[in-house]
Order: C-alpha cells, then structure tokens, then sequence
C-alpha cells in the first residue's frame, strides 16, 4: 500500500485546448471590483471512483484516455461562451491589468498517479494535492487544467484560476457549464461580461468608511524584515492547509448557540464564523490584544435590487433583467468586510456575543449602495491599485483571516458523464500572513459541510485539540459512508 502522501505524480501529456470556434481578438478591461484583486491563484479539485461497469456496457468506454478526451472536447466547447478564460492578463499603460481575449488556450496536463482513491490523504492537501495534483498556472494565462489517473482507475480533475479574473461564483459557473457540455446538454447560464453593470456612479458619491476597509497600495509601509525566530516557532506561525468536515448536527448546535432571543437568529455561516473567531484568539500569543475577521461577501444579489421602491411596469421589467443579468455576470463582484476584537472578550465572551460581533460588521456589507459606493472609491483612487485591508494585516499585529461561503459549491453537479464526484473542494494556499477558511456543502448533500482551511499550524493543533468534536479530519470513510 502507498503510504499516505508518498506517491508520485508522472506527466504523460501537456497541450494547450482552445475554443473550437475563432474569436475575434479584443480586449476586455478589468471592472473596478476586479482591480482590488492581487495577482493570486485559486485551485478547484474534485476525485472521482472509477466508473462502474452497466449493464449496457456503456460506462466500459470510459478509461482515462476517453474520459480526458470527453473533457478536452467539453473544454474546446465552452470556451467559446467562457472565452475570457482562453485569453491573457496583460497590464497596459497606467499598470492595470486588462485580459486579452485571444484565444490563446487552457494549458491542459495529463498525468499518472501511483496511488488509489482511497489513500489520497484529503485531510492534508498540502502533502498530496499542491504541487501534484493542481498544475501551476502560467504566469500570463488565466486557466490550467491537470487530469490524473489514479492507480485504482479513478480521475481527479483540477484547476487552477488567476482570481483577478473570476470569483468562485464565476468559476462554478464555468465549471457547471463545463459539465452539461460534457454530457451534451444546453447551458443552463450562458456568462455575460457586461462590465458596463459595475460602473461607478456619476458624479462619483465617496464614502470614507472604505479606507477602513481597503487601502492604496501605495501607502502600504514596506515589509517588515523576517522575524529572528527560532525554527520552532517559525513552523508555528507557518500557514498550513486542511481540509475537515462537519456534522448538520454540529451546524445545527452552533447556530442555536450563537442565537439568544434578544439578538435573532443567527445564521449557520455566522454562528460557524463566530466560533471560529473564538478558536483563533485563543491561539493568539502572549501581548496581542486583536484579532481581525473578514467574511467575503458576494454582491450580485444586491446589485440586482431596486432602488426605487416606485417602480412602473418598465421599471419591473428592467429590474428583471438586471436581476438576470447580474446572475450571469462573470468576474469578480466581492467585497471584504471584517471586524476587529480584543482577543479576550472574544475568548471569554459567549458565542451568542461573538456571532452578533459579526453580524453587525457584516450588516452595511451586505447592501447595494455599499457595492455601488466601493465600485466609485476605486474609481477616485485609480490608477493607484487598492487591496482588503485585512490581506495586509502584518502577523505581528495579532491574527488575521477570511471566511468565504462556498456553499454554493455545486460538486454534485460537476459530472462529466461518469457519475458525481466522491469528494470535491476549493484550494487557495494563498501566500499571504491572513489566513483563509471556505466552508461548502459535502457531496454527501445531507447538510454536513466541508472546509478548507489555510491557517497557522498553531492555530490548528488549536482547533484540533479544543474543537475536535466539531472538526473532524477528512478521511475517505467519510465519503464511502455518505454516498
């Protein structure tokens, strides 16, 4: 048997699939949203058994070779409605970076694996899936795909996105479409890249409350040097990544924690992040006095609501379509809101406490005119690029991290044509001191979630020691259990 991450990873192919149509070249800008994006690569991955054998002998066809064929040809069909994700990120005059839609291609990598589906160590991406199973996207290109054979005659599908140019809702959009295709059936959203939606306002209506949230670049002081740490507490304070799940059961009981009669009902995301929070300031060290929280939220929904409660019928029908318009709408439509507490209130006071904490910094986020005010602070701010303030949080100044809803993960919908994948998940090893955590839902669809999870190693052991009835490692039994 294969120990758990002592496997090895052959590359067999490398190509480069374009839209099977001709595009005419042009040039796509960045929306002011995109811009507040740095130049950082997101991972998606999803593990599939190998087919079993019909009765109609159907499924017999689907080795790896014809399996990567069906993508490669989903792929070469998709792109002619996701083209941006066929171009290149080039930066023009002023230093932004703007895609070109030229139908460069998705660099695609096939490769071998020398380990089954069973053994892959999903609860330590680290050990088995960076650098083996996701491809490193090329520096210029927006999309890289990398198909694995699996020793036991499973696949694993991954890719890797520049975040500059899509959201996770954008890249589940995509990779939904991706699957119907592969199963010949229509689109259900075909993408709309109407950067027109997000324009600012004129004249531009400035709210200062933003440089709260987000900074010039620069005006950032330069990097502190590297910390004279001793290796033991330079591996502590090293960003790791893990993947658990959690019990419905377990959600169930935090939200009902997290909600007293006086404050409301919490929702699971706030209460999970709530109690989060609290994992994390008891791993601060010794002198820190605040740990930060960011919750990533999405705009779309809010973007599609109308202003004007007087509405005529034209009205209706134009809120209608921008409703459906800004549904389909691919690129980025985030904002960062965080809150900042001292570590020992949030330790000592109860959850109920901390989930009204992040209900209230979430509350002014979760607006069309906060969309609408960040989309014109950009604008008064450029060519100056801006970033979250939370992104920037030196270690130094007491922990940092974000929490982003994956829960419209649609890993049950991601079945190219030989069944739904066993386990599926986001990878987002970022590089910065904040950490990063993205709950979604498991493929298992009965209300348990997943979570990815980029924090120190600190901070795990932790959550790992003190939450273990919440967390649970990863493990293939799971899957096998749920399905």
């Amino acid at each position: 048997m294969v120990a758990k991450g002592d496997f090895t990873v052959t590359v067999s192919k490398k190509e480069v699939v374009a839209a099977v149509l001709p595009l005419q070249e042009h040039w796509l800008p960045q929306s002011n949203l995109d811009l507040l994006l740095p130049a950082i690569d997101v991972g998606v991955f999803f593990c599939y058994k190998k087919p079993a054998a019909a009765a109609d002998n159907i499924n017999k066809s689907f080795g790896f070779g014809s399996m990567v064929d069906v993508l490669k040809k989903a792929m070469a069909e998709a792109l002619v409605s996701y083209y941006a994700l066929a171009g290149e990120v080039v930066y023009n005059d002023v230093g932004e970076p703007e895609l070109l839609c030229n139908n460069r291609g998705v660099d695609f990598v096939e490769a071998y694996a020398n380990v089954e589906l069973k053994d892959l160590n999903l609860y330590n991406p680290d050990d088995t899936i960076e650098g083996k199973l996701v491809a490193k996207k090329k520096k210029n290109g927006v999309l890289s795909v990398q198909a694995t054979e699996l020793k036991c005659g499973g696949i694993v599908v991954a890719c890797t996105f520049d975040h500059r140019i899509a959201d996770a809702y954008s890249t589940d959009m995509f990779l939904v479409s991706w699957a119907e295709i592969a199963q010949s059936k229509p689109i259900s959203v075909m993408p709309s890249f109407r950067r027109s939606m997000l324009n600012p306002r004129r004249p531009l209506c400035i709210d200062h409350e933003f440089d709260n949230m987000y900074v010039p670049i620069s005006t950032l002081p330069p990097p502190p040097p590297p910390p004279h740490n001793n290796p033991q507490e330079a591996n502590c304070n090293k960003l790791v990544s893990r993947i658990y799940y959690i019990k419905s059961e377990q959600l169930n009981e935090l939200q009902l924690l997290a909600t007293t009669g006086s404050n409301g009902r919490r929702t699971k995301l706030e209460s999970f992040s709530a109690f989060l929070w609290k994992m994390v300031a008891r791993s601060a060290n010794d002198g820190m006095m605040i740990t930060k929280m960011g919750i990533v939220v999405d705009g779309r929904t809010r973007l599609s609501i109308s202003s004007n409660k007087g509405d005529h019928n034209n009205n209706n029908v134009n809120k209608s379509i921008s409703c459906m318009a800004m549904g389909s709408y691919f690129g980025n439509v985030l904002s960062i809101p965080f809150g900042g507490q001292n570590v020992k209130e949030l330790v000592e006071k109860p959850l109920s406490w901390v989930a009204t904490q992040v209900h209230n910094f979430l509350e002014n986020a979760v607006t069309k005119d906060h969309f609408l005010g960040l989309i014109d602070w950009v604008e008064a701010h450029k060519p100056d690029p801006a970033l979250a303030k939370i992104y920037c949080t030196p270690s130094s100044d007491g922990p940092a991290f974000v929490v982003s809803s994956g829960q419209r993960f649609p890993v049950s919908k991601v079945d190219f044509g030989w069944g739904k994948p066993a386990f599926g998940s986001y990878h987002f090893p970022w590089g910065g001191d904040a950490g990063y955590v993205m709950p979604m839902p498991s493929p298992a669809g009965n209300g348990d979630w997943v979570v990815y999870m980029h924090l120190s190693e600190k901070q795990v052991d932790l959550i790992e020691t003190q939450a273990s009835n919440v967390f649970k490692p990863m493990a293939f039994d799971y899957l096998i259990s749920g399905i």
